[in-house]
C-alpha cells in the first residue's frame, strides 16, 4: 500500500521534467522509466518527505551510467 499524496505526485512528475531538461537527448520515456524504477524502491517508505528527492538522486545517477552496448 503506498501513501503517496497528491504533493508527492506533483513533485515526482516535476522529477521527470528537470530530468529531462538535464538530459535532452535522451528520450522522455527512458526517463520516466528510471524515475519509475526508483519510486518503486521507496515505496514501503515511512516518511514521506524525502522521497521525491531520493528519488530524483537514483534517477539520475541511473541515467547517467553509460548504455551498454
Amino acid at each position: 500500500m503506498t501513501r503517496e499524496t497528491p504533493d508527492e505526485d506533483a513533485a515526482i512528475a516535476d522529477v521527470v521534467d528537470r530530468l529531462a531538461e538535464r538530459f535532452p537527448t535522451l528520450p522522455r520515456e527512458r526517463i520516466a522509466a528510471a524515475v519509475a524504477e526508483s519510486h518503486a524502491r521507496f515505496e514501503g517508505a515511512k516518511v514521506r518527505d524525502f522521497v521525491p528527492v531520493l528519488i530524483e538522486r537514483e534517477a539520475r545517477a541511473l541515467l547517467e551510467q553509460p548504455v551498454a552496448s
